[in-house]
């Protein structure tokens, strides 16, 4: 194709500044990937780009077996193509590494650009590229070469400072961290380098000979490596991120090393035919030695063993293995690890295979030395490990005849070796071809299926060291070619055929009938040994969509995720099912048709008896051996295939259905039983077992690996270990690799699941696989290898791990087991548990190993965090006790089991209506109304102040109607109180906006088992982040909600929240809520008491006092004494200060009505963080409620510090806390901690007040579960603060709520099952509805003016009446409409005038020009698109209109702000910047924007929008549950040419900078902006700098930072940009 262009630098940087990048699928190969590839490019070619210039990047994620040199070294020696590269992406890169095939790098063929600077004057040295940015692989790579001038024409290069050469690969493979990436880039520029044809003529030449060498090249590395000896040598290649060229010369001198770009020692670059450049690439002594072979070996025996030890990468000492050890030693290429105990070493070894998937190679001494090596032997021969075992031993005739150190070494290790050859003693009548075949067999065997241990038995006669010998040299012969390169003497290639639909054989074809039709399908991961196998397990669970069962070694029990909350159209992964089956319902329900195992061990039991309790069903095993692995005898099919190839057919030719029913009941089980194991464990103060298990893989990042231990370690991860934790990789690069989340490497010794040699397989392990590793293991399996720990100090090519050791001071898996009930306690001790005193801490210091202490949750926290980060080994010791440890597993599995009833209970019972149906019951919302009523109370409510006894008081609030299709109503109350923070104007917003976000959506049967459901919902359904919905409307929303779904099967709330089993309801057949009165007490002390006798008299037993209303708490003290005298012992007294005395004050009234015996004193100081202290020194009980309603984020943690035992009671106001589930969750750890849970009103309406009703029941009956599960007395009843009902004159119903003494209970209580039939048959008092909603309807119409020749139409959606006359007017982003603002609007338009208009080129907008023909036809720049926006809002208003603009709408209101301010009253900018100052970065933007334009009107909305949303600014967004939606709702453009001329005309590059207008801005503005968008986050806070800083008299508000929201911040939070918007347009504070 000719010579490559070079451009020069700021040709480049416009060039590669416009490339558009798509995301493609992910996929099971290499081959795939570029198949993939070759697609996107045949469609580009059906519509090329109609622009002279350009540039595509295509990206896909391909599985790790991808290996970019291994690539690399398959490229033929004539190549057709240049450059062709391979750099390291090591931190410390070693030649060793690399011929091995471990290091990891970026592959690169064909240049799609080429740039270069020749040496620039001392007078440019100050113009320099702005630095890079991390090299990550989701923006464009250049790598190239600084102080290097590169002469094409000769193919030569000269050192020149300051030079630099630099290209972008046409394709490239970067194996970046755990994740690699294929990646193809097309570039052309007619005027400069190659027109768009010749471009892909170009590329498709690379593809080409890329995709013809893209099978495995580990055979060929190192012989690929010996040509570069030649090559020319260069310090350092440079990696930087080609999308930040800023035109300016590019200088060796001013380019900086850091975080911004990468240089690396380690790479070979052929850049033509002749002239190649590489460093640390080769080793010189390599090939001397083996072209020295006929004269550097001093005997036949020094001969032998250099041959074989080739291969070999460990050895042990010993004397008869002198020969081998010497020359494994002296090899350049061997990793030698020498070790006193032959046992460990063994291990080691077998770790390191376990690591690489390659075979690792042990030399041993003879006699008992190769006995040591047999558990590693058992244990690698049934986990199909590949070890190569060379014995050292005598000769023949010293073998049964009384020699030293000689035993009968032949078939040692019987049937657990899958070969043994037996070698002559070393001579030269045999040819050395021998020894070379015989191993080249045995790694073959080793390595084929079944892969396993093989046995090589080396008898060598004396000298057995390096005395010279005389050997004939004839035996070498025929070893010429062996000796010039670096390839084994024989190749081994195995013929694979891959299961696809066109080869499968009869009985496949069955199994994908089988799987095709399949209605209750469940995928079951097993241990799953290669990284590779896990990504084709991933990519197998998506597209199955079937339940997904994950074994602890499957890499995908532990997963990382992207998103902080988990979508419900994601992968369902199963991760409870062990905990499940503990209950004999679940197991009994849990019925699969039809099972897929791959991998064929499992390690929880209770899994493996579900498979079997199945039976009969279509069991089918995969794996890659022909192992049988059926102890129950039930598989139907067993299908031999590796993972990928089996993946890739199902992919390929099936796509099964599912039950949704089976799947939602199994989610719904799966949440119940993750929800049940986290509260647990989080909420017990002390460190346990099951939270290591937990918090381990929460501290590892991205990249590292897990080994566990055998026993208790392995079956803790494997039922407690997190089930979700946010991936440290950047949004950008996990949303490119097109998956929820990605695998993990776990691993560990299961195939016999000994205990011994566990840290010696670990620490190979770690070599193996070239991580982080995190090693769990038990107290007695690290006693039972200690001499392992020689082997952390030889920290040969191996990155720091952390032995985490769970010291329970025995064998603590014995006390899980049935032997430890019926045994004395003290010969399980002895022979059991094999109790210690062994200090690890010594055991450590002995070896030089770091050592680390814990025993509190803090301490391990503190202590993975550091040792994750150190680069030293560190050993972390976890202080246990088997007592404690026993008690906690067992209060977790009643726990777990009684949850996993109850979960089932609901959601048969809630599905049985439709128990034909295949799907769980989902129920359509119709629509959503609210009233707001208003209700004159007997008195103020206790919350008001002092000065409004004299007055009429009213309490005001909303009662919400959810109305399903099917006919049922539920009801809820939203009665917000001011000093919680809400007012009614902000919650009726919200309301409002709820009635547009519910409609159409959907609600199930899973949301009552309150354990994150509704949270769950409120995000998948309604795409709002749960944190921005106030408390009160959270609550109301729940409630009818809740209510709705109990009136669809004819139910009541506590019904559905709580259903009766058969055998328990007559235990339960009460159904009472015994009720506590409140007095507020502003009168005198003989006031109150006479108002409390009058409530006992009444029947009331509880009464709650309000103190603390007084200046002095003296008052107080007489009251509550005089209380107490007037009432009498019998009655509960309770006391509530609300936060509002000090200390001093506080402990004063505490000490001086200790003997009247308060229940608790409620919120006693105003300091929170002096409760304890408080209950340490008065001795009075306490109780929380301000302080729990403060409580936003992870409050299990808040909790721990309220755990005193003073503290004796929560008081939950659901609707203050934010609704059931979050008080649910409060009430739980209140009663897991022997404290009472009070639900109490904060003066609901009886409609409320008998949702609360209910619920309190669900809490009391609960409780009575806990307490006889943790076998403690039955609680007294609990008295629950609803004594607010008698503030109530009017009633928001038209019936009264029952609320009565009973004479047989001595109390006053409600019933629960009245409150239920109470909110079933609700019917609203109309005479207090102040209100109703009304749904409004958006008016749409159209406005036409003209400027400059252009005829404008318009579509406007307008909602809503102004009090004032105000307008506001929104103005979307690109690709939106008016119609994204509907939502918004509809919240606000309740005394606003909303309106939203589609900006040119968009949804119903058209642009006519009159008389002008193609290049006459003016752009749209910002100027023609104000002056249009200008003459409609003439058209909307004549008075002065609010502007809210959104991204370039943002822009648009800004310019217009700024340049017509007689229009703007004020401006709202979301997500906006005043521009570009830098002309340079203009000029880019304005290239790249010309050309994104290009390819929309060329390719069409899909194509544009792929790469739209693949930028980094939308990494937020994609993470949003709804975008999918959204970006369907963006294909709806018609006039793709005028949207291109937005987009070019509008284009940042070619608006005016606003920068320097800021300091003159008249109009408020202000600046919102979402917090996880860094950018403009930035550029908001410069703006408001600008504008508070030069024009500080104009009124704008500080930034408003939007939280849980990226750039779309109208999209991704719309409820808290309601807030911020309502407060800056009514001109209130902004909070």
């Amino acid at each position: 194709m000719g010579i490559d262009k070079a451009l020069d630098a700021k040709d480049a940087a416009l060039l590669v500044n416009t490339c558009i990048t798509h995301n493609l699928a992910p996929v099971l190969s290499l081959e795939q990937g570029l198949d993939r590839i070759k697609e996107a490019l045949e469609d580009l070619k059906a519509n090329p780009p109609p622009c002279s210039s350009g540039m595509y990047r295509f990206q896909l994620a391909v599985p790790p077996s991808a290996k970019a040199l291994n690539w690399f070294c398959s490229q033929p020696e004539a190549s057709d193509v240049f450059p062709l590269f391979f750099l390291s992406n090591e931190e410390n890169p070693t030649y060793k590494s690399l011929s091995l095939g471990r290091t990891r790098g970026v592959f690169g063929i064909g240049s799609a650009v080429i740039f270069e600077e020749s040496s620039p004057h001392a007078s440019q040295k100050s113009s320099a590229i702005r630095r890079y940015l991390s090299a990550e692989p989701t923006s464009s790579k250049a790598y190239g070469f600084l102080d290097i001038e590169f002469d094409t024409k000769m193919s030569t290069i000269k050192h020149q400072n300051g030079s630099i050469y630099f290209f972008i690969p046409q394709i490239e493979l970067d194996e970046f961290e755990d994740i690699p990436f294929l990646i193809a880039t097309l570039a052309w520029d007619d005027s400069s380098m190659c027109t768009f044809n010749e471009a892909v003529q170009r590329f498709e030449l690379t593809f080409d000979q890329a995709r013809r060498s893209c099978g495995n090249g580990s055979q060929l590395i190192r012989s690929s490596l010996l040509k570069f000896n030649s090559a020319e040598k260069h310090r350092e290649m440079v990696r930087a991120n080609a999308m930040l060229l800023d035109g300016k010369h590019l200088e060796a001198s001013t380019l900086k090393l850091g975080d911004n770009l990468s240089c690396c020692s380690q790479f070979v670059a052929r850049l033509s035919s002749t002239l190649s450049i590489a460093n640390n690439m080769n080793q010189s002594d390599e090939t001397n030695q083996v072209s020295n072979i006929t004269q550097d070996f001093p005997n036949i025996n020094a001969l032998w063993a250099y041959l074989i030890v080739e291969e070999c990468t460990r050895l042990a000492p010993g004397s008869r293995s002198s020969p081998l050890t010497i020359a494994a030693a002296s090899h350049p290429l061997t990793t030698c690890i020498a070790c006193i105990d032959e046992r460990s070493l063994a291990f080691h070894a077998l770790g390191y295979a376990k690591g690489s998937q390659k075979p690792a190679v042990v030399i041993t001494s003879s006699g008992t030395a190769v006995s040591n090596l047999f558990p590693a032997v058992v244990e690698a021969s049934q986990s199909f490990v590949p070890l190569l075992l060379l014995t050292a031993d005598r000769p023949p005739e010293l073998i049964d005849v009384g020699a030293n150190q000689a035993i009968n070494q032949v078939n040692h290790f019987g049937t657990f070796a899958r070969q043994f050859f037996s070698l002559p003693p070393p001579t030269d009548d045999i040819s050395a071809k021998l020894v070379l075949t015989t191993i080249d067999s045995a790694v073959f065997k080793a390595t084929s299926s079944p892969n396993g241990p093989i046995h090589i038995n080396c008898p060598f006669r004396e000298p057995l060291g390096n005395s010279p010998r005389n050997w004939n040299r004839n035996c070498i012969s025929g070893l010429d070619f062996w000796i010039s390169n670096a390839e084994p003497f024989t190749n081994y290639i195995p013929l694979q055929q891959s299961l696809t639909c066109n080869n499968a054989s009869g009985q496949m074809t069955e199994v994908l009938k089988l799987i095709q039709g399949a209605n209750n399908g469940i995928l079951v991961l097993g241990s799953i040994h290669k990284e590779n196998d896990m990504w084709a397990a991933l990519l197998l669970a998506k597209h199955l969509s079937w339940p997904v069962v994950v074994d602890i070694q499957s890499g995908l029990r532990l997963r990382k995720y992207l998103s902080s909350f988990l979508d419900s159209k994601d992968i369902l992964f199963v991760d409870q099912l062990d905990q499940l089956l503990l209950s004999d319902s679940v197991r009994a329900w849990m019925q699969a048709d039809v099972i897929i195992q791959i991998g064929s061990r499992i390690t929880g039991r209770r899994i493996s008896q579900m498979i079997e309790h199945c039976t009969p069903c279509s069991y089918i095993m995969v794996d890659d051996h022909p192992g049988r692995h059926d102890p129950s005898h039930i598989m139907t099919h067993r299908i031999q295939s590796t993972i990928t190839e089996f993946s890739d057919c199902l992919i390929k030719c099936c796509t099964p259905g599912v039950s949704k029913k089976w799947g939602d009941i199994i989610r719904g089980l799966d949440t119940t039983a993750a929800w049940e194991t986290s509260f647990i464990i989080d909420s017990e103060q002390s460190l346990t077992e099951p939270y290591v298990a937990r918090k381990i893989f929460e501290t590892i990042r991205c990249g590292s690996a897990l080994f566990y231990g055998n026993s208790m370690p392995i079956r803790d991860a494997d039922m407690y270990g997190s089930n979700w934790v946010q991936c440290t990789h950047s949004d950008s690069l996990m949303l490119s690799t097109g998956l929820p989340c990605h695998p993990v490497h776990v691993s560990g010794n299961r195939g016999a699941s000994g205990i011994d040699g566990l840290i010696s397989t670990a620490i190979g392990f770690a070599v193996g696989c070239n991580k982080r590793v995190l090693f769990v293991i038990g107290d007695i399996s690290f006693l039972h290898d200690t001499n392992g720990l020689a082997l952390l100090r030889q920290r040969t090519h191996r990155k720091p791990m952390v032995i985490l050791v769970v010291n329970n001071h025995g064998g603590a898996i014995f006390s899980q087991l049935q032997v430890a009930n019926t045994t004395e306690r003290s010969i399980l001790d002895q022979f059991f548990y094999t109790s210690h005193n062994v200090s690890i801490r010594d055991l450590c210091t002995a070896h030089g190993v770091k050592h680390v202490q814990v025993q509190t949750k803090r301490d391990l926290q503190d202590a993975l965090f550091t040792s994750q980060r150190e680069d030293v080994d560190c050993v972390v010791e976890v202080e246990s006790g088997i007592d404690t440890n026993v008690a906690f597993h067992s209060n977790l599995r009643d726990f777990t089991r009684k949850a996993s009833d109850h979960a089932l209970n609901i959601l048969s019972k809630l599905s049985v209506a439709d128990s034909n149906s295949q799907d769980l019951m989902h129920f359509k919302i119709n629509k959503m109304d609210y009233s707001l009523y208003r209700v004159q109370l007997n008195a103020p409510p206790t919350s008001a102040s002092m000065s409004s006894n004299n007055t009429t008081s009213y309490r005001e609030g909303f009662v919400i109607s959810l109305s399903l299709e099917d006919g049922s109503i539920g009801f809820g109350e939203v009665a917000p109180l001011e000093i919680h923070k809400e007012n009614l104007l902000d919650v009726e917003e919200q309301l409002r906006f709820l009635i547009h976000a519910m409609k159409g959506k959907t609600i199930n049967n899973i949301l009552p088992l309150l354990k994150s459901s509704v949270s769950s919902w409120i995000w998948n359904s309604l795409g709002i982040p749960v944190g921005s919905i106030f408390p009160s409307v959270r609550c109301g929303l729940e409630m009818a909600v809740l209510s709705a779904i109990a009136s669809t099967q004819g139910s009541t709330l506590l019904e559905i929240l709580h259903p009766a089993r058969e055998e328990s309801s007559s235990k339960m057949s009460s159904s009472a809520v015994q009720i506590c009165a409140l007095i507020d007490s502003y009168g005198s002390p003989m006031d109150t008491a006479f108002i409390a006798s009058n409530l006992v008299a009444e029947g009331f037993t509880a009464i709650k006092i309000k103190v603390a209303r007084r200046a002095d708490p003296d008052e107080d003290i007489a009251t509550i004494q005089e209380v107490r005298r007037k009432v009498g012992q019998h009655i509960v007294l309770r006391a509530d200060a609300n936060r509002k005395w000090t200390y001093d004050e506080a402990v004063k009234f505490a000490r001086s009505v200790k003997d009247c015996c308060l229940q608790y004193i409620e919120e006693p100081v105003n300091n929170e963080d002096d409760i304890v202290k408080f209950c340490e020194e008065t001795d009075v009980p306490v109780a929380l409620d301000e302080t729990i309603n403060c409580i936003k984020e992870n409050p299990l943690e808040v909790l721990q510090k309220y755990s005193h035992s003073g503290i004796v009671a929560l008081v939950i106001k659901p609707g203050v806390i934010g609704g059931f589930e979050k008080a649910a969750l409060f009430a739980r750890w209140a009663r897991q901690h022997g404290k009472m849970a009070v639900v109490s009103a904060a003066f609901e309406s009886s409609l409320g007040l008998s949702a609360y009703i209910q619920f309190a029941r669900y809490l009391d009956l609960q409780n009575v579960e806990i307490q006889s599960l943790m076998n403690n007395k039955p609680a007294p009843i609990t008295a629950h603060g609803f004594g607010t009902y008698k503030w109530f004159k009017e009633e928001v119903t038209a019936e009264t709520l029952n609320i009565r003494s009973d004479p047989d209970h001595g109390s006053v209580e409600a019933d629960a099952v009245d409150a239920g039939r109470f909110l079933q048959k609700c019917r609203i008092n109309h005479d207090v509805v102040v209100r109703t909603s009304i749904q409004e309807q958006v008016r749409q119409y159209q406005i036409a003016v003209d400027t400059g020749g252009v005829a404008f139409t318009t579509n406007v959606l307008e909602t809503g009446e102004s009090i004032d006359g105000t307008a506001v007017v929104f103005l979307h982003g690109f690709l939106g409409t008016g119609r994204d603002w509907i939502p918004i609007m509809k919240a606000i338009s309740s005394s606003t005038r909303c309106i939203a208009i589609d900006l040119p080129g968009h949804g119903g907008s058209k642009l006519q020009y009159h008389g002008i023909n193609g290049s006459d036809q003016p752009n749209l720049s910002i100027d023609v698109v104000v002056d249009i926006l200008c003459k409609v809002l003439n058209n909307l208003t004549p008075q002065k209109v609010i502007l809210v603009g959104y991204s370039m709408g943002a822009r648009i209101s800004l310019y217009t702000a700024l340049n017509c301010s007689d229009k703007v009253e004020k401006a709202v900018i979301i997500s906006g910047s005043p521009g570009l100052i830098d002309n340079d970065a203009r000029a880019i933007r304005k290239a790249k924007d010309d050309f994104r334009a290009s390819t929309l009107v060329s390719n069409g909305l899909d194509f544009f929008m792929e790469a739209w949303y693949a930028e980094g600014l939308w990494a937020s967004l994609r993470s949003h549950p709804h975008f999918k939606e959204i970006v369907s709702n963006r294909l709806q453009h018609n006039d793709l040419h005028t949207l291109g001329k937005v987009l070019s005309g509008l284009s940042i590059g070619r608006q005016p900078s606003l920068w320097e207008d800021l300091k003159h801005c008249k109009v408020p503005l202000q600046i919102i902006v979402g917090e996880k968008d860094v950018k403009f986050k930035a550029i908001a806070r410069e703006m408001y700098a600008k504008i508070s800083h030069e024009n500080g008299s104009i009124n704008s508000p500080p930034v408003a930072e939007i939280p849980n929201a990226g750039h779309s911040v109208h999209l991704e939070n719309p409820l808290a940009l309601i807030t911020a918007l309502r407060q800056f347009i009514k001109g209130e504070k902004n909070t």
